[in-house]
């Protein structure tokens, strides 16, 4: 059984569509709360029933979306009453809860912290006005502002979110951003390059040549920028795009880059559980409106499928390889039965994009800009 145990519960909702966002969310006017949070504590049920009498204890609970700070405080302890309910959660659990400075306010906030949310994950995303009106962002600079304030008055734990290599965007104002970003003192930050992903808006403009991201060599400029500001004010990426003071790391999102088990419910939500001893791959229905029935009628929407071990190995590796601590091959190799070549590993560390140290595997910061070949060379 997997050492530690998350739950990611999806709320699908948002008050409109940014250009970028591939995730599942969807505009929605009133969602009937009550109905919803009654489906979610049956889909969490029918997980609990997979696991069998002997369950994980829960080390972190995750609201994601879509927009999970729209949801009530009453909805949201309602929730977490559903997994207690099923599962052991620690008295140290991590209960994150993310939030969109435009449905911000101080009750709502205090109502979550009493539900039991002790850690705040912001959507931000810039930090002026025009970028976020590029970017589709409800929101404006002083909201979003006045939001990372608030919650820090109210939660022990506040994280937020920046874009960067947006179009037109210069090394000069990325660090200047950065730097205001910083001052906020926060324990977190999650710092993502702006993708184009299939699907969005922003595809959409990129075909027409309407929309153009930073070339390559500016690309990893910004990101070697990131480093080495976060660094300096005491925030060492621990991930690609995610950096924290020591202890600070988001805990729910080290059980997906170490490869252990979480539970996924809730309108598209993925899971990996450990199942009679074999990966399982969880997701669940997408519509939120097909999710709600057929949740309501067979007690959970949730598709099952055994991971064949070649492609958890080749997983596990991809997750593990995005953190700073890398990969224990010792027990990967044991976990997978299967071996990773010493010549890939010593040629790949020869050019600089590994580095090996007491038995980890770890990809140095010119190799996380080519992980994807990293990981490719490693599987092979």
């Amino acid at each position: 059984m997997s050492a530690a145990f998350g739950i990611y519960v999806h709320w699908p909702y948002c008050a409109a569509k940014c250009p970028y966002c591939d995730f599942n969310s969807h505009v929605r006017v009133g969602p009937d709360e009550t109905r919803w949070a009654n489906a979610i504590a049956r889909e969490l049920a029918s997980v609990a029933a997979l696991q069998g009498r002997t369950r994980p204890q829960v080390e972190s609970v995750f609201f994601g979306g879509g927009t999970p700070s729209l949801m009530s405080g009453k909805a949201l302890a309602s929730v977490l009453d559903a997994i207690a309910a099923h599962w052991n959660v620690s008295p140290q659990a991590e209960i994150t809860l993310e939030a969109n400075p435009n449905s911000v306010e101080q009750k709502r906030f205090r109502d979550y912290c009493a539900a039991g949310v002790n850690r705040v994950s912001i959507g931000v995303q810039a930090l002026d006005d025009s970028s976020l009106k590029f970017l589709g962002r409800l929101h404006s600079a002083e909201e979003a502002k006045a939001a990372v304030h608030l919650a820090a008055g109210i939660f022990p734990r506040v994280s937020f979110d920046l874009i960067y290599a947006r179009p037109k965007q210069t090394l000069g104002e990325w660090r200047r951003e950065l730097a205001d970003a910083l001052a906020f003192g926060t324990e977190h930050l999650s710092l993502y390059q702006l993708t184009i992903e299939k699907g969005t808006a922003f595809e959409t403009l990129a075909r027409q040549g309407k929309l153009k991201t930073p070339n390559e060599e500016l690309a990893a400029d910004l990101f070697e920028t990131t480093q080495e500001l976060c660094e300096g004010a005491g925030l060492p990426a621990y991930e690609i795009s995610n950096h924290a003071c020591e202890g600070a790391e988001a805990r729910h999102n080290l059980l997906y880059w170490r490869c252990e088990d979480y539970a996924g419910v809730g309108p598209g939500a993925h899971g990996r559980l450990t199942l009679d001893g074999a990966r399982t791959a969880t997701e669940a229905e997408r519509l939120p409106e097909r999710w709600l029935r057929k949740v309501e009628s067979e007690g959970s929407s949730l598709a099952r499928e055994e991971i064949a071990p070649p492609d958890a190995a080749r997983e596990h590796l991809l997750m593990a390889l995005r953190l700073r601590e890398g990969l224990d091959v010792a027990a990967y190799e044991k976990q997978w039965g299967s071996s990773l070549s010493h010549e890939r590993i010593t040629a790949l560390t020869q050019n600089g994009l590994i580095a090996c140290d007491n038995g980890r595997v770890c990809t140095t910061s010119r190799g996380r800009l080519l992980l994807n070949a990293v990981v490719a060379e490693l599987a092979s």
